[in-house]
């Protein structure tokens, strides 16, 4: 018997909140501190900032208000051995942000907001192992940090020098980053579709995140300039840590890209996945105004719906056949900008004929 029910893989909830998970400051690498962050950010309509510094936690909660939260979180490294003695460019490294679902139940964040010396203490029990090719004590770390609380994700496969005969041993990962800004001006090589699916392939079923990776070593407005490029959309109930945390881990946001070349910075909000749904064997998306609503599967066959010249779709239903596997969504929109969603396992009750 066929089902009725509507399945929800995306739902709209009442807001709807702008995220940039990797941000540098001058805790680290950064060229800003995290208050000029905040004004920054939220002047281009952000709500959420995590602060992942190199090997420095920290929770800027003072930095909290109605309309901005800072999530505890920081970037780890697990470094290859130098080929050329002091030359970086060759060497691969593992990067990871993780970030902290609880940080109240943390020692050093139950009394007042701390300073950079004492965070920089707190976060050498934090530190992962320098043993680039040992998987299992990189897996290990990786649990270790899970149990401890933390959601892990891993950063710009391309940029590390990686493929997927090593990111595809990660285990216990939440997500990996689809897009990575900072990335996209270094060489180009920002967004990372395949490597996404090839993980998915693998059977690593993480989200995936378009994210900043802003140092601000380039003044806003100036070409590159790396914020406000990527950025995820976080369906929640309310700005709070608890519901935005609860979103990430379900899943209910999906990621974005907010400029192409040649575009106004900070002027572009990117396409919108709005509702994404299964119902009586079909897939149901709803978007903003675009040219293009693709839907990727486990194989290479693809569902797609493309606008025809001078028009744009909003909306597309596709039959589900059953051999589909997984499912992600990609949509672009006139100007080239692209949203993605998280992957969604099809189910046999999910497709036509299905009980």
């Amino acid at each position: 018997m066929r089902g009725t029910m509507r399945n929800y893989l995306l739902k709209q909830q009442k807001n709807s909140y702008k995220a940039n998970l990797h941000c540098h400051t001058t805790w680290s690498d950064g060229q800003l501190s995290a208050s000029e962050i905040k004004e920054a950010y939220k002047a281009n309509g952000y709500q959420i900032v995590a602060f992942t510094d190199h090997r420095m936690y920290s929770w800027h909660r003072e930095l909290d208000d109605e309309n901005f939260l800072a999530l505890a979180a920081m970037e780890v490294d697990i470094n290859d051995k130098f080929r050329v003695p002091g030359d970086f460019s060759q060497v691969k490294t593992w990067h990871m942000n993780v970030y902290d679902r609880t940080p109240w139940v943390r020692a050093i964040n139950k009394e007042n907001s701390k300073g950079f010396d004492e965070y920089r203490e707190f976060t050498k029990a934090l530190l992962p192992v320098q043993d680039y090719k040992n998987m299992d004590e990189i897996n290990r770390y990786i649990n270790v940090m899970n149990e401890n609380g933390f959601l892990v994700c891993y950063n710009h496969p391309y940029w590390s020098l990686q493929d997927v005969t090593e990111y595809s041993k990660l285990k216990g990962i939440w997500g990996m980053e689809i897009y990575n800004y900072g990335c996209e001006h270094d060489g180009l090589y920002g967004y990372h579709p395949q490597a996404y699916d090839e993980m998915l392939r693998a059977g690593i079923l993480c989200k995936c995140v378009a994210t900043d990776d802003n140092h601000n070593s380039y003044p806003f407005g100036h070409p590159l300039c790396d914020s406000f490029g990527g950025c995820i959309r976080i369906n929640a109930d309310e700005l709070s840590y608890n519901a935005v945390m609860e979103a990430l881990i379900s899943g209910n946001f999906y990621s974005v890209i907010n400029h192409t070349e040649g575009g106004s910075f900070g002027s572009h909000a990117g396409p919108e996945i709005n509702e994404v749904y299964i119902e009586d064997g079909t897939l149901f998306i709803k978007t903003s105004p675009v040219k293009k609503i693709y839907v990727m599967t486990q194989g290479r066959n693809c569902l797609k719906s493309v606008a025809g010249n001078e028009e744009t779709i909003t909306c597309a239903a596709f039959t589900l056949k059953g051999n589909e596997g997984y499912i992600r969504i990609s949509i672009m929109d006139e100007t080239g900008l692209r949203a993605d969603s998280n992957v969604y396992c099809i189910k046999e009750k999910d497709y036509a004929g299905g009980d």
